[in-house]
């Protein structure tokens, strides 16, 4: 019997997406040509001798569910599907995660039932909410001693304790097998932790959260693949929701995909399945690629030949290759691929940004032409190659820039106000914080000076070009920072308890500050004091609604507010409308006496960790691609499924290089499904980094189209020297580019 069911397998950029959605006409084509053909509700019997594909897509109205390995991927994917049948069917697209987690949450009444839950509604647990509220549950079993032996600090450990039970729901494991697989997997290793104490962590952690309705993402994953998927009625409920599923890249998802597929096609789905045999980006990071492919067996193959006609995959990936695994084969590449050679990293950054700003002003190449890829991006190599190409005006795109909400000095600013507001924070706040809030709370709200950004259409296009990489400079301040220490030095007045700010008139010389700065600083002392009686009357419903307010009357104000401060913000009072959201429900499960304001303080804390990004949801362009030269990780690049005419491989003699750019979860090769449990052992590991490193460099051969550039410097920022195991391409190379010879 031939399956209707399709398995396309390609290398980068094969055309296995556009082959995918092609398959998804064919199946609404079949469906309008041979209506005719369906069973008829009457007689049970066909009209005509013939099944179409999409079978009875008329009479049960099912939807298709569309699958991609992220969010960036999914919204492309989703968007292009509607568009190409005109909105006709109805289409769900999501991540597996978000699928997982939608089902979870629809069908929580079924969980209630059937594993004797707590009628309340299910709340999600971010991972820093999820990993501040496990160290407080395991604290007091993580004594120093623990530590010692696990080698790592205490919020390391709690975070690799916690991936065990997302790795083991991803490959289909219940969280009561976790202690024999990590016995199996590790053996007689006296250097970890015994596995029925990691174990035992755990069952008391999800028993602790499923208690109080509390969901991770290891949680959702184990109940859906546990509970859901095994019992009747969602699985009637499932098939007679979807009748065809088209999922992209699913060498990116974990093992239970695999088992939400054979279900739907036992039940009569028809399938349509992408597969990049180079790709298994997140291998490592939860995905099984090999235990997906076994999918292929139920499916009619389709091998879409050959490397995509505009990349340099066909070129250099077998000559690359030969060198990376055979490195005393003597071989020199061809003109495409050049190299950038320096003693320091200091110069090969100052160098390698030169090269792409004369490539640039010379018109050899556009700058969304142009990608800087490297295997780990610092803060020092990020400013260092923004720094240089945002002041030739080359607008710089960092992919998926994930900086600290601390690190925001609005963000660090509205924390100081909260302190100056509410009681029993004095112990947060000191001088220079006041001086930093009263800079920012002072900001004249000017409409920026380029008349294009007033537009929300034309800044949606632009925003990206500077996000964060330099300070915004349309807005200037009322209070500069000289005139903000000599108040905060004067008129701030310390205290645990209730800190203060005096009138301006408390500084002797209160004339050398100046009008405008003396209005702005009145104004504000003024607001706060109208805050802080409003807060003794509790008039303020909770500290979400004093963030709000002094966004509105000191940041936003009817101003055009730079990119990256609207993420930060938006991603503050998300996370702090989460934060109070779980401290609520956390008191009506099990009230705790604690003084009034503790939960403000650990707020604060917990951002001042660092622990929480500023990774808003993101606004697509309108119109064409940004125009701005791409700035990202291995990982971030392959991951985003882009390409360019110029590739720039940075610290192309990194050994971080066979890592992907992306560090391997604690325990994931034993929850692999073709090895669950199996020691993993040196030989393993190398084996594993060569391939690694060869899906690497042909999937980024198969991304660029004309020039590759290898940026290498002797020494790395610790000054050790870089032997990394690109190093024998950098040696190959003909053309060399070194400091001597940069125009």
């Amino acid at each position: 019997m031939v399956s209707h069911s399709v398995w396309i397998v390609g290398t980068s950029r094969s055309g296995k997406t556009a082959r995918l959605v092609e398959q998804f006409g064919n199946w609404v084509k079949s469906e309008n040509q041979y209506t005719e053909l369906f069973y008829t509700k009457k007689t049970g019997r066909k009209k005509g001798g013939y099944v179409p594909e999409f079978l009875y897509l008329k009479q049960t109205e099912p939807g298709v569910l569309v699958l991609a390995a992220n969010d960036d991927n999914r919204r492309e994917l989703g968007d292009i599907i509607v568009t190409s049948t005109l909105g006709k069917y109805p289409v769900r697209a999501k991540t597996p995660l978000g699928f997982f987690q939608d089902e979870v949450i629809l069908f929580w009444p079924l969980l209630i039932n059937s594993l004797n839950l707590k009628a309340q509604f299910p709340v999600r647990l971010r991972p820093e909410t999820e990993q501040e509220l496990a160290t407080k549950l395991w604290r007091p079993q993580l004594d120093e001693e623990i530590l010692r032996i696990a080698g790592v600090n205490e919020s390391r450990l709690v975070r690799r304790i916690l991936d065990l039970l997302q790795l083991a729901a991803y490959s289909g494991v219940p969280c009561e097998d976790i202690a024999q697989i990590l016995a199996r997997g590790l053996g007689e290793n006296t250097a970890t932790l015994e596995p029925e104490f990691l174990a035992s962590l755990l069952l008391d952690w999800r028993n602790w959260c499923l208690e109080r309705g509390l969901l991770t993402y290891g949680i959702i994953t184990e109940l859906y693949s546990q509970h859901l998927l095994s019992d009747r009625n969602y699985q009637q409920h499932l098939t007679k929701r979807y009748q065809a599923v088209l999922a992209d890249d699913v060498d990116d998802y974990p093992s239970v995909a695999r088992l939400l597929f054979e279900l739907l096609l036992d039940r009569g789905a028809v399938g349509a399945f992408s597969y990049n045999p180079d790709g298994a980006v997140r291998l490592g990071l939860g995905a099984d690629p090999k235990y997906l492919e076994g999918l292929a067996e139920r499916c009619r193959v389709e091998i879409l030949n050959g490397p995509p006609p505009d990349s340099l995959s066909e070129q250099l990936t077998k000559q690359m290759l030969e060198l990376v695994t055979e490195p005393m084969v003597l071989l020199s590449l061809p003109k495409t691929v050049h190299s950038i050679q320096t003693t320091s990293r200091a110069q090969l950054l100052r160098q390698t940004a030169e090269v792409i700003a004369n490539a640039i002003q010379s018109q050899q190449v556009q700058a969304e032409e142009v990608a800087i890829i490297a295997p780990g991006l610092d803060a020092i190599a990020r400013y260092t190659l923004v720094e240089i190409l945002v002041k030739q005006n080359i607008p710089v795109e960092s992919l998926n820039d994930q900086r600290t909400l601390i690190s925001s000095p609005v963000i660090r600013a509205l924390l100081t106000m909260l302190a100056l507001v509410y009681p029993g924070l004095g112990r947060l706040v000191d001088r220079d914080a006041v001086a930093e809030m009263l800079v920012v709370l002072s900001r004249k709200q000017q409409p920026p000076e380029n008349s294009s950004l007033l537009t929300p259409n034309s800044s949606l296009s632009t925003h990206n070009s500077a996000r964060a990489e330099r300070p915004a400079t349309a807005n200037s301040t009322d209070i500069d920072p000289v005139r903000a220490g000599l108040i905060a030095d004067y008129c701030f007045v310390p205290h645990p308890d209730r800190p203060s700010l005096l009138p301006v008139s408390a500084f002797e010389r209160w004339d050398r500050i100046g009008y405008a700065a003396t209005t702005a600083y009145n104004e504000i002392l003024e607001w706060l004091e109208q805050q802080r009686s409003q807060q003794e009357l509790r008039l303020i419903p909770s500290p979400i609604s004093l963030l709000d307010r002094a966004i509105q009357r000191f940041l936003w104000n009817g101003s055009n507010l730079p990119y990256e401060q609207l993420a930060a913000l938006r991603e503050l009072l998300e996370t702090a409308q989460h934060y109070w959201e779980i401290d609520t429900r956390l008191r009506q499960i099990a009230p705790v006496e604690t003084t009034p304001h503790t939960t403000i303080i650990e707020f604060i804390q917990l951002l001042r960790r660092g622990t929480i990004t500023a990774n808003a949801y993101p606004v697509l362009p309108i119109g064409g691609a940004r125009k701005a030269v791409t700035l990202a990780t291995i990982f971030q690049y392959r991951s985003s499924r882009r390409s360019h005419r110029w590739h720039f491989w940075l610290d192309a003699g990194s050994p971080l290089w066979a890592k992907g750019g992306a560090a391997t979860l604690f325990g994931a090769p034993f929850f692999l499904r073709d090895r669950l449990g199996e020691p993993w052992t040196a030989e393993d590991e190398k084996l594993a980094e060569e391939q690694r490193l060869q899906r690497i460099v042909t999937d980024l051969l198969s991304r660029v189209s004309e020039r590759v550039y290898l940026c290498h410097s002797d020494l790395a920022v610790n000054g050790q020297e870089q032997l990394g195991p690109l190093l024998p391409l950098v040696n190959a190379c003909v053309t060399v580019i070194s400091e001597a010879n940069v125009n």
